[in-house]
């Protein structure tokens, strides 16, 4: 009995923590800088910037945006210390944000996890 509330208090735990920090669909919403869509026209990449405050710096949140699923939406890139952002298809479905390669829609990048 013992070990199973060990278990269950743990996997709370380990829960609370990744929604807490890691979890991308919890992002600050940030305010639009530009968008990019694919070649093929399937995908679009939009770029938000959010301001911390005061004594954090600014961050980029990347969004894919899924053109022919009702404009579906999924994060897929954060990153700290950026203002400014540069966004590069390679083809249909490579975006370079920043200099990550991301091959969407599977991909993401997220600071926190480097």
């Amino acid at each position: 009995m013992f070990l199973v509330v060990s278990l269950l208090l743990t996997a709370f735990i380990g829960y609370g923590v990744y929604w807490a920090f890691y979890d991308m669909s919890r992002l600050p919403t940030g305010e639009y800088v530009t968008e990019e869509t694919s070649p093929d026209g399937k995908y679009t990449v939009k770029v938000y910037v959010t301001n911390g405050g005061a004594t954090v710096p600014y961050a980029i949140r990347g969004e894919l945006v899924f053109n022919q699923e009702n404009n579906k939406t999924k994060n897929i890139y954060w990153n700290y210390k950026e203002d400014t952002v540069i966004i590069t298809w390679t083809d249909n479905d490579t975006v370079v944000i920043n200099g990550h390669t991301l091959n969407v829609p599977k991909d993401k990048f997220n600071f926190r996890q480097q």
